[in-house]
Parts: C-alpha cells; sequence; structure tokens
C-alpha cells in the first residue's frame, strides 16, 4: 500500500542528521497526488552509486492519446522521447542540493541520436507512464541532510514530471511528429522487404558525422544526393514522397578515392539497421535490421564454431568443423564472424577492407601460381560471396579502396566522389573485362552451411549461491564476475545501455539454459520471447535499473560468442 506525501515527508525529518543507513527507511512506494514515486534502493554512503528511484504516471493524468503509441515502433520512439524530455529537465536540477559525495545528482539516462527501447522510460497498454531516474541523497560527511532531500523530491521533482510527462503540459505537435516519423521509418523497412532491397537512403541526408567522438552531423556537409538509375520513390504515409537510392539484394561494392566518404556511407548504412530522431541526418537511411558488421578480430575466442566453409586442412589436422582457439588471427576470426553472423539470422553483410584480414578476403593471381590451392587451408571470401547470396540469400555491401578482386563478383559498384555516389556499374565491369580475371584458375569448392547445433556445454554453469559482479565498460567490453567480455570490435553497439542490457541477458542464458543442453539459437530465442513480453523484469539481476537497452539478437550472439 502507497504512504502519503505527508508520510514521506514525516520520516525526511525524522531522519535528519542522522547517520547515513538512516536512509534506508524511505524505500517504498509514495502516493504524491499526481504520481507515485518508488524510491526502489537507496545507496549505502554519499560517495556510492546514486538511490534507484521510479515514478508512475497514471493513465487519467498522463493522458497520451492511444494512437501515439498503438504500434509497437511509435511506442517505442514515444518512450524515447518522454525519456529525452525527462533527462533534460531534471538535469537543470542536479546539485541545485547540496552535500558531499554524490549529494543533490539528479539524472536519468541521456539517449544518443538511434531510438531504442530503454528501461529508463516505459509505457503500459493502457498509457501508464513509468521513468526511471537516479537521485544523489544529501549528506554531509555521513550525516543525513533530510531538508536537502526534501527539497529535491518535494519540490523539484514534480515540476520536472508536471513539465515532461504529462500531455496537455508539453506541446502536443511534437509528439504527433515523433508517431508520424516512426511510423514512416517502419513503412521504409517494409518496403525493403517488398521491393527486395537490403538499403535506402534518401536524398538530402546528412551522413557525415560532426568529429570522430561526435554523433552530431557534421554543419555544412555534403547532402547525399543518390544516383539516378539507383533512384527510388517512396510515397510514406506521412511525410508524402520521398525519394533516394535504393540499394538491391546481392553484391554491392562501394569504391573511390581516400577521403571520399567510402567508410562514411557505410557508417551510416550499419546504424541504419536503428531508427534515428529527427535532425540527425540519417532518420531516412533505413538498413536491413539483420545487418551484421563484419571485421577480422586478432586475439578473439572462438569455441566450437563451423568455420570448415572458410578454412580447411590445416598442417596440424586440427578440426575446423568444430573449431576453438583462445586466441583467433585475423582470417580465422573474420571467418568465426561470418559463420557467426549467419546462426543469428543475418541476411546482409557489411565489410569494409580496411578492417578486413587480407588473405581472408582475397587470394590474386599471382599468388595462385606461386602457392598451389593444395596448400592454402583459406578459401577467401571472394570465392564464397556469390555463393551466399545464392544459396543462403544472404547479400554483401562491400567497401573497397585497393582491390579489384570483386568486380567481377558484383552486382552494383558505387563510386564515392566527394560525398557524391555515382553507379559506375557499366563501366567497371567493362574494365574489368580488359584484365585476365583473379581468381580464374581457382575455382569455389562447393559450398556446404555450417551446423549450427552447437550447444554452450564450455561455459561453467554458476553455481545457483554465486554472487554476480557486472560492471560496463564505455563499449568496450563488460566484466561479470571478473571475467571480461571486449566488444570493442562488434561495431554495431552504439550506447552503454546496450553493454548493460547484455550482460543481464547472457547471466540469464548461463544460469537458466545451460543445464538443458539446448542449442545458442534456442536459448536466444527463448530469451527474446521474455524479453517482449516481460521487458527486462524476468530477466535482470536485481531491480530493474534505468539504463538498459535491449540489444538485437545479432549483438546478443556476439556476446556470448565471445564469452572465454
Amino acid at each position: 500500500m502507497n504512504q502519503t506525501r505527508q508520510q514521506l515527508v514525516r520520516t525526511l525529518r525524522e531522519v535528519d542528521n542522522k547517520s547515513y543507513p538512516a536512509y534506508k527507511q524511505l524505500k517504498g512506494s509514495y502516493d504524491m497526488t499526481d504520481f507515485t514515486l518508488i524510491i526502489e534502493h537507496v545507496q549505502g554512503d554519499p560517495f556510492a552509486s546514486p538511490s534507484m528511484l521510479r515514478v508512475e504516471v497514471p493513465t487519467a493524468k498522463a493522458a497520451f492519446p492511444k494512437e501515439l503509441y498503438d504500434t509497437d515502433e511509435k511506442k517505442t520512439a514515444l518512450e524515447d522521447r518522454l525519456l529525452r524530455l525527462f533527462s533534460r529537465e531534471i538535469k537543470k536540477y542536479s546539485f541545485q542540493a547540496k552535500g558531499s559525495g554524490k549529494s543533490g545528482f539528479m539524472g536519468a539516462v541521456i539517449p544518443g541520436p538511434e531510438i531504442l527501447k530503454r528501461t529508463g522510460c516505459e509505457i503500459s497498454g493502457n498509457g501508464t507512464v513509468l521513468v526511471r531516474f537516479e537521485v544523489g541523497f544529501p549528506a554531509n560527511g555521513r550525516r543525513i541532510q533530510s531538508r536537502e532531500l526534501e527539497k529535491m523530491l518535494i519540490q523539484f521533482l514534480p515540476e520536472v514530471v508536471l513539465h515532461t510527462l504529462y500531455y496537455d503540459k508539453t506541446k502536443e505537435q511534437q509528439f504527433r511528429q515523433v508517431a508520424e516519423l516512426a511510423e514512416d521509418q517502419e513503412f521504409i523497412r517494409r518496403e525493403l522487404k517488398k521491393r527486395k532491397l537490403v538499403a535506402f537512403v534518401a536524398n538530402g541526408a546528412i551522413l557525415p558525422r560532426e568529429s570522430g567522438i561526435s554523433s552530431r552531423p557534421m554543419k555544412n556537409a555534403v547532402a547525399f544526393e543518390s544516383p539516378k538509375s539507383l533512384e527510388i520513390t517512396l510515397q510514406l504515409p506521412n511525410k508524402g514522397e520521398v525519394r533516394g537510392m535504393g540499394i538491391p539484394r546481392g553484391i554491392t561494392m562501394i569504391v573511390g578515392g581516400g577521403f571520399h566518404g567510402k567508410s562514411t556511407l557505410l557508417k551510416a548504412l550499419e546504424v541504419g539497421v536503428y531508427n534515428h530522431i529527427a535532425g540527425d541526418g540519417r532518420e531516412y537511411v533505413i538498413t536491413d535490421d539483420t545487418a551484421v558488421k563484419l571485421r577480422a578480430e586478432d586475439g578473439r575466442s572462438i569455441q566450437k564454431v563451423d568455420i570448415s566453409m572458410f578454412i580447411n586442412n590445416l598442417p596440424n589436422g586440427k578440426d575446423t568443423s568444430c573449431f576453438s582457439t583462445a586466441d583467433a588471427s585475423g582470417s580465422t576470426s573474420q571467418a568465426a564472424n561470418v559463420v557467426e553472423a549467419m546462426e543469428a539470422g543475418s541476411s546482409l553483410f557489411l565489410v569494409d577492407e580496411d578492417t578486413s584480414a587480407t588473405n581472408f578476403m582475397i587470394r590474386d593471381e599471382l599468388m595462385q601460381k606461386v602457392v598451389h590451392r593444395d596448400m592454402e587451408p583459406i578459401t577467401p571470401f571472394s570465392l564464397r560471396v556469390r555463393q551466399l547470396y545464392e544459396t543462403a540469400h544472404i547479400s554483401t555491401i562491400l567497401v573497397a579502396g585497393s582491390s579489384g578482386s570483386y568486380f567481377y563478383q558484383a552486382d552494383l559498384i558505387i563510386q564515392m566522389k566527394e560525398y557524391c555516389p555515382e553507379d559506375i556499374t557499366e563501366m567497371a565491369k567493362k574494365a574489368a573485362m580488359e584484365f585476365a580475371t583473379p581468381g580464374q584458375e581457382e575455382k569455389a569448392p562447393k559450398l556446404s552451411l555450417p551446423d549450427f547445433s552447437r550447444p554452450r556445454i564450455w561455459l561453467r554453469k554458476p553455481d545457483v549461491r554465486d554472487r554476480v559482479k557486472m560492471k560496463v565498460m564505455g563499449r568496450d567490453s563488460i566484466s561479470i564476475n571478473k571475467e571480461t567480455i571486449d566488444l570493442r570490435y562488434v561495431e554495431q553497439l552504439v550506447d552503454t545501455g546496450q553493454l548493460a542490457g547484455l550482460a543481464n541477458i547472457v547471466w540469464y542464458i548461463r544460469t537458466h539454459f545451460l543445464s538443458e543442453n539446448m542449442s545458442m539459437t534456442e536459448a536466444v530465442n527463448q530469451t527474446e520471447e521474455l524479453l517482449k513480453t516481460f521487458g527486462f523484469e524476468k530477466v535482470c539481476v536485481g531491480k530493474v535499473p534505468g539504463n538498459l537497452t535491449i540489444p538485437r539478437r545479432q549483438e546478443i550472439f556476439a556476446c556470448l560468442n565471445r564469452w572465454r
């Protein structure tokens, strides 16, 4: 049963100037008249991680029209918008209350330009709005300063809630625009499938970013303009007519000189698996949402992966149909990355020559003559890329700046020239015919698709008495009970919340499914179903914090595959 606002004030005054642990008495739910405040976790001292709180605004008070959240994509977009508003507003009050350590801190997750499913804000089916945030409970040394906390919870917080979570107190038009953009983005995703495309880049899109450490669009950047041969017109339900470049299924090369925008285009396609907010410049850059960026990853762990389609007949006789190593080479790691992406259900590979292992990608004609095929255990990607499309229906978009080997395999060749794309397929194919075909003496071996039935039997099932300690190191790695999972080369992770979510998800899989000896695919499928139905409520270790983001299944697989 909820306590009253007056009871909260009374308890606050009772604990004033007491030792810090007395704050624990505040845990519970409070009826603040227009919303409910829940104090879920109280920090141990003023220097510890801030306390975890949440507010719940009932349907009648929030009063957001159902049509703003009646589909999954619109609901996620509205939650994202409300979290942005709440985070911006509460930040104004942070540290206005004084004290030691984190005293006076008030904050919630600040999202990047991607619209992701986060625990920071959730809207229930009936329209109740929930927002999770953190507060540093004030103290002087380790003596409670509850008058300062009273100011934060009784004065500041209601103002934040009033101006961000009530429909009639905010700008009605912005929510309509958020819903309409989400609807248009989902429409484009459906059109990709209908038109047999893997990506769409709208004319006028701004692809370059402000800097290597900024996700903001670059000022005065060259706006994207599709080649006429690739231009398609989409009639969006809200924005209306939008023109842009449609990239068809198959094998696409992106070529051009250095610094002309090849990797910039590929990067935009990488993050095009997510929807973006208005003003980002890439809100109408939409990619097949199963796409995976592939690269070499020297030193990564590989466990029981069937890489025989790329690597066979090793000199030491090692079996590559169930391959394991604690320290993979560039070619071996990239081979494993391809197979694991297939296992995760990807139908589009994104590859940049700059971050690939050369011996995995190509074997030129001279090398074929010097080193006979029987002496080379690697079947390069150039010999498999066409087979992968024709047999497994997996398309590839490849950035190449130095090797023309893929000209012979490509269905489409785009040249980037000063950030402007040109369709040079016909010219490039004609030029290629004037040269002896690289690899013409070497034929691709028959493709046998990998076996994905492997169970994760090498991971020790933890004792039920084990305590779990999780730590997120930016976007580079996560640590679970001092076991580090290196994710720095999983390049489509764009948010630390995704890593925090992954830590909880892979721990859940490890503790619930290993004893059943099920395949990784079955374990991920069941976990995804729980996330879809309950969010992190069933999967999270302990109370659900406000900093978790639901990752794609491709990143869940990637995380499991890198757990040593």
